[in-house]
């Protein structure tokens, strides 16, 4: 088989104990999945504390990552660039309508990612009933750090998960003020979209996202996943 142009490289993360690489399918984001998060951004709370979690989608080409300091570029057409720090669902094997109780076994590992947002471009979608594409899915909005296999991290459901930026705190939540799981993210999305190896999932941020700026120095971490650490260029 011959191709008109070089086939574009293969997304990938880098996976802790070996040399070996991730190869990185889609990107799918949890919007809202924590209640001090959803309240900060103007959603009303519900009755049982809960809505029914919704997705959005980034290009697997919009993911940069690494281990050490990442560099990524503050991308154009924004004032309000964001950050938002969230845990990476790395999945090993897949399916469609996935029980609850079998969604721990499509997971390969987890990571710590930040979900990047042009804050001023998703505000005016939202106004006119657009999609968000354009605030969520630009060039390097998917950071993430290394990769930390199942046999490693284990499935942390509570844990510090925080954010720092020029040293200050911005973020410090706790993953098990989740409103939805893991597995249940994994099994709610798997009935509407075939889920297969490669797929991410960033499943939510808590509150206290806020504007950065470049040279901005973004750290972040989640208990027994990682830390990472970027540079805004």
């Amino acid at each position: 088989m011959s191709f008109v142009f070089p086939p574009h490289p293969v997304v990938s993360l880098p996976i802790a104990g070996t040399a070996d690489r991730f190869p990185v399918r889609r990107i799918f984001c949890v919007g809202r999945n924590y209640a001090d998060h959803a309240r900060e951004m103007g959603a009303v709370d519900q009755a049982d504390g809960r809505e029914p979690p919704f997705f959005f989608m980034k290009p697997a080409d919009a993911l940069v990552s690494g281990e050490g300091e990442i560099a990524v570029a503050y991308p154009p057409l924004t004032d309000n660039l964001h950050h938002e720090v969230e845990m990476i669902v790395a999945l090993g094997s897949g399916g469609a309508n996935v029980a609850v109780d079998a969604a721990k076994d499509l997971i390969f590992g987890y990571a710590v990612g930040l979900d990047l947002t042009r804050r001023d471009i998703q505000g005016k979608a939202k106004e006119k009933g657009h999609p968000w594409d354009m605030g969520k899915g630009f060039d390097q909005s998917a950071v993430a750090g290394v990769l930390q296999p199942v046999a490693l991290a284990g499935h942390p459901a509570k844990g510090r998960i925080w954010l720092t930026v020029n040293g200050q705190p911005r973020q410090d939540g706790d993953l098990a003020a989740m409103m939805w799981k893991a597995a249940d993210i994994i099994a709610n999305l798997s009935t509407s979209v075939r889920l297969e190896a490669g797929d991410l999932i960033y499943t939510g941020t808590p509150a206290g996202v806020g504007p950065i700026v470049r040279g901005d120095l973004l750290a972040a971490g989640v208990d027994g996943v990682g830390t990472l650490k970027a540079r805004i260029v």
